[in-house]
């Protein structure tokens, strides 16, 4: 039992040590973030400050693996993406010094030209079957590669998000992770004032997906969480702040997307919590 207790210490330095530089890497993309959004275009910050610890996560646990693919369905919160493509050393080029000009590789929506992009998405409820092809692909090819998504609780309301979860179910594609951003907001207003989805929960365990709650800004919830299941999907319900990490924004829709002066960036920035 004695020789037990410092490997137990070690694994459990291992994991803080993980978790501080998955936070670095939060605050320096929410930073590229905020410089998106005082580019000439702005940019869709407040879905990309809910979604960015996600994405982080993500490509920190399954970057690196080819037969894995990674997939931003709500692709409006792109700056995001490239923020988090950066950080975890997947693109070279800051994503903020071109982003929206012409001519750049750091387009308005997700670019496949870049890499760790597979696909370009743009239209709400499209990357979720992407991402179910690519697992449906991989589980065809025995490998143990996995098809993930994120996509958000307003895109929900797109038919094409449930009819891609009854095919999962149908052909039992267990290596596929659906990640919803649960941010409560949409680009006219909250999701519960349009057009509210209840019993979330239930609705994907009718579908038979094995569903997981978390705080989608707490990494270790979020690294435990996008686990795949042996015998069903994986629904990750991930509540989160739109605007999470700049306080003049946090949880307003009207954050959805702004353009700001370099001025109020560094301001930002600066209190970036």
């Amino acid at each position: 039992m004695r020789d037990m207790i410092p490997t137990q210490q070690s694994e459990r330095r291992e994991q803080t040590n993980e978790i501080s530089l998955l936070l670095e890497r939060a605050r320096e993309a929410r930073e590229l973030i905020i410089d998106m959004a005082a580019a000439a275009t702005g940019c869709h910050i407040g879905g990309s400050l809910s979604a960015i610890d996600l994405l982080i996560g993500a490509y920190a646990k399954y970057g690196q693996d080819p037969d894995t693919a990674i997939i931003l369905s709500k692709g409006h919160a792109a700056a995001a993406l490239y923020a988090a493509l950066h950080v975890n050393g997947i693109v070279q080029d800051n994503p903020a010094e071109s982003y929206g000009q012409e001519g750049s590789l750091f387009t308005g929506h997700p670019n496949h030209k870049l890499p760790g992009i597979p696909f370009a998405t743009g239209s709400l409820g499209h990357g979720i079957p992407y991402a179910a092809g690519w697992a449906l692909a991989q589980k065809m090819k025995q490998t143990n590669g996995l098809g993930i998504v994120i996509g958000g609780d307003g895109e929900l309301q797109e038919g094409l998000c449930w009819e891609t979860a009854q095919i999962v179910q149908a052909q039992a594609v267990r290596n596929f992770i659906y990640i919803i951003d649960c941010n409560g907001g949409q680009n006219d207003g909250y999701v519960h004032d349009i057009s509210p989805i209840r019993n979330l929960r239930q609705r994907f365990e009718a579908f038979g997906f094995v569903v997981r709650e978390i705080d989608g800004h707490h990494f270790e919830q979020i690294l435990a969480a996008i686990e795949p299941d042996s015998e069903r999907p994986v629904a990750v319900l991930a509540n989160t702040i739109k605007g999470k990490g700049v306080a003049a924004i946090e949880g307003n829709p009207e954050a959805h997307y702004v353009k700001i002066s370099e001025k109020l960036a560094y301001r930002w920035k600066v209190s970036l919590a």
